[in-house]
């Protein structure tokens, strides 16, 4: 993966673009330190694919989420509470 500074791919832009779509991601540095990546479109969607689903996704979804076995009611084996003084 090559390694842009930010000036120098604001300033060659289209050979930037160019390079992640034939060469595959482009980093960017900001003062030394890695900033962001350019990837394709291709890419990009192929990661989407491959995450992991949000926790709103999973709280929507209608598939189970544990194979948790809840007693019925009433019947939970509770501890002894101790009197508060």
């Amino acid at each position: 993966m090559r390694t842009w500074p930010v000036q120098e791919a604001k300033a060659r832009f289209s050979e930037f673009l160019n390079a992640c779509l034939l060469e595959g991601p482009q980093m960017v540095t900001r003062r030394g330190t890695e900033a962001a990546v350019l990837v394709s479109v291709q890419e990009w969607r192929r990661l989407q694919s491959a995450a992991r689903p949000s926790l709103k996704q999973l709280l929507l979804s209608d598939q189970a989420r544990t194979d948790l076995v809840v007693a019925p009611r009433g019947q939970a084996k509770r501890s002894p509470v101790e009197p508060m003084l």
